[in-house]
């Protein structure tokens, strides 16, 4: 792929307790909030949210690090360009007080003004509810959103944070112990339903992160965890981000199989009466 000029998205900024962030939105309906992964909103992240915004919903694209629409792959600016510009990107992340990339039992503190984005949304787009999607780094940040009862339908695709260099960080994930218990709640009471996706083997999203959320939100969590054979062999890093570079774009394959049950769970719950 090439660089995407972002045609068809608009951009604005959006301000809350004093921090700002540029925003990119395409489509109507009810807001999905979709976070990028490392080392931005890529191409692939913009065909996702495309595909958010075709069952009728508003794709909401929060800018917090990298250059939308750049395309990271070697082809498209060579190997050496593509590797400065992702260093660039997760350097820029694990500096910023908005990221907590190590510490376990606590959100980042990005996830205010996430949450804020999001009820911000719900008001001018309307609908049940909102949804989420984080990937990568912000996978988890879905999960912690969730403790607004606007929250619908949160999606977690290749949850990364705390990075697991150690046995706790590997068996949990960025989100308050007290916010974890609204969630909780949440599930029990509201049949809400935490989606999370994975490849096995993936050193950044251990099978303990999955097995942690099992044990704590039980049925309310909805695990689908993929073998990396089933990769998009193209994808310059080992089998990651299920939703993207790694996604096999054909019927039939299981990642095209999650991507379908991610947009149904969006669909079902946001889109009750389509």
């Amino acid at each position: 792929m090439a660089d995407h000029d972002l045609k068809g998205f608009t951009r604005e900024e959006f301000t809350h307790d004093g921090t700002t962030h540029e925003v990119l939105r395409h489509g109507s309906g009810p807001a999905v909030i979709v976070m990028a992964e490392i080392p931005g909103i890529t191409p692939k992240v913009l065909a996702f949210a495309e595909r958010v915004a075709a069952l009728g919903c508003t794709a909401v694209l929060p800018v917090l690090f990298g250059r939308p629409g750049r395309d990271p792959h070697p082809d498209a600016h060579g190997r050496l360009a593509g590797f400065a510009y992702a260093a660039s990107s997760l350097a820029s992340v694990c500096v910023s007080r908005e990221f907590t990339v190590l510490a376990t039992g606590r959100s980042s503190p990005a996830v205010a003004w996430l949450r804020a984005l999001a009820a911000h949304e719900h008001g001018r787009c309307g609908g049940p509810g909102v949804g989420a999607v984080g990937m990568c780094f912000t996978g988890g940040f879905a999960l912690a959103m969730a403790t607004d009862d606007r929250l619908l339908a949160p999606v977690l695709s290749q949850p990364s944070l705390p990075v697991p260099w150690t046995r706790r960080q590997a068996g949990g994930i960025d989100i308050s112990a007290e916010e974890l218990a609204v969630v909780r709640d949440r599930c029990e009471r509201d049949g809400l339903r935490v989606l999370g996706l994975r490849f096995r083997g993936d050193r950044f999203v251990p099978g303990d992160r999955f097995a942690y959320l099992r044990r704590e939100l039980g049925e309310g969590f909805v695990a689908v965890e993929l073998d990396p054979r089933h990769a998009n062999p193209q994808g310059v890093l080992p089998p990651h981000s299920v939703l993207t570079e790694h996604l096999v774009d054909r019927p039939g394959e299981p990642t095209r199989a999650a991507l379908d049950q991610v947009l149904d769970h969006l669909r079902s719950r946001l889109l009750p009466a389509a």
